[in-house]
């Protein structure tokens, strides 16, 4: 594996019962990069990134991330290794207010995360820290606020927020933007842009406004294959990607 690229999947393969979720895939995710998987419904993203997460094992195939094997993996391990994802459906601590769900993320990253006591100037900095990251994605009005009393688009934001704070080298995402509405769009963007300095974001989007805005290179499934990849520009050129994914329109 090149030291190019973070993440590489060669053959990756996922059979239920006779049907292919995910046929044959070979994926390169190029360090510092943006990269991202699309596809129509049904083209196998999700189910490719449980395979790269190992919260499904995979049928066939070998996943490598910072030139270590992980297809035999579990979940925490690759975690704790670096690759961290989010999920399509809000992942947040709902009796803890939004504030101590972005805290507590970046305790995992300070070697205090395991101890009941902590510094006051420790605890300050983590507070500062978290307020920060709140704000980033405009969520200060509500830092006080029970994340389960939040809208989903302020769910997802919070969610988006607390991956970023537990630092990982590799950030999956999965739908980013689902749910947010128009005017959160682009600080949800600004974001993902401020994650990716020094490291590798892979995500699964659905607009094609903030693929073309964000993404250095795009990977698109059919049918649980590989279809087409490039850049932006390339991929939406292609007769094959506009027919199975824009409806043929090349309209995006």
């Amino acid at each position: 594996m090149s030291a190019d690229y973070i993440l590489e999947a060669t053959g990756l393969t996922k059979q239920f019962r006779g049907f292919y979720a995910v046929k044959d895939v070979d994926l390169r995710v190029r360090r510092h990069s943006i990269h991202a998987l699309i596809g129509p419904n049904g083209a196998g993203k999700t189910t490719c990134f449980n395979l790269l997460t190992t919260f499904l094992p995979a049928s066939a195939g070998t996943i490598t991330f910072n030139g270590r094997r992980i297809e035999r993996s579990d979940p925490a391990t690759v975690a704790r290794r670096g690759l961290v994802r989010s999920f399509q459906i809000s992942a947040v601590f709902g009796h803890m207010t939004v504030l101590e769900n972005v805290r507590v993320a970046l305790q995992r990253k300070t070697r205090w995360s395991h101890t009941f006591w902590r510094s006051e100037r420790v605890l300050q900095d983590l507070e500062r820290k978290a307020r920060d990251l709140v704000a980033s994605v405009g969520l200060s009005p509500w830092e006080h606020t029970l994340a389960g009393e939040l809208s989903y688009g302020r769910k997802r934001a919070l969610e988006l927020v607390t991956t970023v704070a537990l630092e990982p080298e590799l950030i999956l995402l999965d739908e980013p933007m689902a749910g947010l509405g128009h005017e959160d769009i682009e600080p949800a963007m600004q974001l993902i842009k401020e994650a990716a300095k020094g490291r590798t974001v892979l995500m699964v989007e659905h607009n094609m406004k903030v693929i073309a805005h964000l993404c250095d290179h795009v990977t698109v499934l059919q049918s649980g294959s590989v279809l087409a990849e490039g850049s932006y520009e390339q991929v939406a050129t292609d007769p094959r990607v506009q027919v199975a994914y824009m409806g043929g329109d090349g309209g995006h």
